[in-house]
């Protein structure tokens, strides 16, 4: 696996080795150990798998205070366009998004910690998302940040008129009405 320090603090792209030959692939997606070296100690609670299809966005989701969660995602077939935002108000790249194609081609993972939304949109015709998590899931402590908030300059390559939204996430708030930030 090669670990990518990106270019908000704390993120990370990981790439696992791909073992294949006519029968197929192998590759490791996850050893704690190698993990604990690279990016640090944290321990993932809870496996969780969603799947979606064409258009759909979801997000920017996170959970506030001591129920946030550090997450380690990937996409187990089809394709996404991964994205978060920086809810850390000491970071130097407070506000700030990041965006990545994460695919069952590439078989990248991003490792994202605590104190980002998150959410992304399916790009291909059906796409499964996978994650692991750090902390239990709260309904109290979930927050939802205005996917197309217009000050984020987030450019999500669906068709608005293909999009396919929750009324959670339509009624998100904007970044500049956040009041649970880190």
């Amino acid at each position: 696996m090669t670990y990518e320090q990106l270019s908000i603090e704390g993120v990370w792209l990981l790439t696992p080795r791909v073992f294949g030959d006519e029968r197929g692939y192998f590759m490791e997606t996850f050893k704690a150990d190698e993990f604990c070296r690279n990016i640090g100690d944290v321990t993932f609670i809870q496996d969780n798998e969603s799947q979606s299809s064409h258009g759909v966005v979801r997000g920017l989701h996170y959970q506030a205070g001591d129920r946030a969660q550090a997450k380690l995602v990937r996409v187990t077939e089809g394709r996404i366009l991964d994205v978060i935002v920086d809810l850390r108000k000491k970071s130097p790249t407070f506000g700030q998004h990041l965006a990545i194609e994460l695919s069952d081609v590439n078989k990248h993972q991003m490792f994202i910690p605590r104190g980002f939304a998150h959410g992304f949109a399916v790009l291909s015709d059906t796409a499964r998302f996978q994650y692991k998590v750090d902390n239990v899931y709260d309904p109290s402590a979930e927050r939802t940040l205005l996917f197309n908030d217009a000050d984020l300059g987030i450019v999500w390559p669906v068709d608005n008129r293909l999009m396919t939204v929750s009324q959670k996430d339509l009624n998100g708030v904007r970044f500049n009405d956040l009041a649970d930030l880190f």
